[in-house]
């Protein structure tokens, strides 16, 4: 039986020359939707159903939930779909639409989504609130029941820090390199709840604690739990949430497709202490690829390609049953031969200043649309 699994990517609207965030997410998302010759907010031209698109945390993103899938092939084509149609809309409005895990620069005076869960979230959090003008790709992998999306949770945890790297797309801050690969990563540290989730016994357990968190800090509900991988709350998934956003379709579905690996494969975990695990996240997104990485097979520090390699093997088994190997080793090279996300945002950078950013992104979708982003 096929594992089912969907993906979210999130876009902040920016202007073309400046790469600052324009608060634009409301008229994109009408001109979508008036878009009847390429079929409205939930198809393509071709009639590829891709999900209808909905508002963020700020009035310059848009977040693209998935349709469910079994195939990669079902989701590059929705994916695929969807930035073309928001290219082509927020082209129309004369802005960028980029899948970048954080914007080259931005404005202080960023408004919020008119949504009332998000000025709600906003009154908890108060001055980190600006700085959160971030975009992840969040992963859902469909379980059986709540009990398998908390074992699925202990599974995932060892490799978080290693798919972080992989994913780590957000070296700039304020028009300045950061030295990080994943900032984003690293603003994301300040909310009440951030990185790695603890082990749980069980589902009870994870119920019982969470529901204990709540009154505490900004957290005022299960929406508010902000680790990096958890049971989702609206769906029969684990939810993934450790990665940045990503430039191009191809890595966005390869992720997935290693995700649903680890999901799938039965092999029990290494068993690795809470503190380290925490560590390793923060230097997966300061170093990414480059250098070393935390094996969790052996609990030591090793170099990045031994624990990539690692972390496929222990994929494996969930990888050749939906015969999806081939296309996660091949994203694995590419990321070894020409860098992370982040890796190529500072090559566009260094080879044109902003406008080289801003011309990576649209030599991108000319290939075949499948990038909307910077990177």
């Amino acid at each position: 039986m096929q594992t089912t699994f969907g993906i979210e990517e999130e876009f902040m609207l920016l202007d073309p020359v400046t790469l600052v965030p324009v608060e634009a997410a409301r008229a994109v998302m009408a001109a979508l939707g008036a878009d009847g010759a390429r079929g409205g907010a939930g198809s393509s031209a071709t009639g590829e159903s891709h999900g209808s698109p909905t508002g963020e945390f700020f009035a310059s993103q848009i977040e693209h939930p998935s349709p469910v899938f079994t195939r990669l092939e079902e989701a590059r084509a929705a994916l695929g779909a969807f930035r073309d149609d928001l290219a082509s809309a927020a082209g129309g409005l004369g802005l960028l639409a980029a899948s970048t895990g954080a914007p080259f620069s931005m404005r202080d005076d960023a408004a919020l989504s008119p949504e009332h869960r998000y000025r709600a979230i906003a009154e908890q959090f108060r001055a980190i609130v600006p700085d959160h003008q971030i975009n992840g790709l969040h992963v859902h992998v469909g379980v059986p029941s709540r009990e398998a999306a908390v074992v699925a949770m202990n599974r995932l945890r060892p490799w978080l820090p290693a798919l972080l790297a992989l994913s780590a797309n957000s070296p700039f801050w304020r028009g300045r390199d950061t030295g990080f690969d994943s900032w984003r990563a690293i603003h994301s540290r300040r909310w009440t709840t951030y990185g790695i989730p603890p082990r749980f016994r069980d589902a009870a357990d994870y119920d019982a604690r969470t529901a204990a968190l709540r009154g505490v800090g900004g957290t005022t509900d299960a929406g508010t739990l902000n680790w990096v991988a958890r049971p989702s709350e609206r769906f029969p998934t684990v939810e993934v949430r450790v990665f940045d956003a990503q430039t191009d379709v191809e890595s966005s579905i390869a992720l997935a497709a290693l995700t649903r690996g680890l999901v799938a494969s039965p092999e029990d975990p290494p068993v690795v202490e809470a503190e380290l695990l925490d560590a390793s996240l923060w230097h997966a997104a300061r170093d990414g690829i480059r250098g070393q990485l935390l094996d969790p097979t052996s609990g030591t520090m090793q170099p990045a390609p031994v624990v990539i390699d690692a972390l496929v093997r222990a994929a494996s088994t969930g990888l050749d049953a939906h015969g999806d190997e081939e296309t996660v080793r091949t994203f694995v090279t590419a990321v070894f031969a020409d860098g992370n996300g982040a890796e190529r945002q500072r090559g566009a950078y260094a080879a044109g200043g902003v406008s080289g950013l801003a011309l990576h992104s649209r030599a991108g979708a000319a290939r075949g649309g499948v990038a909307a982003g910077l990177g």
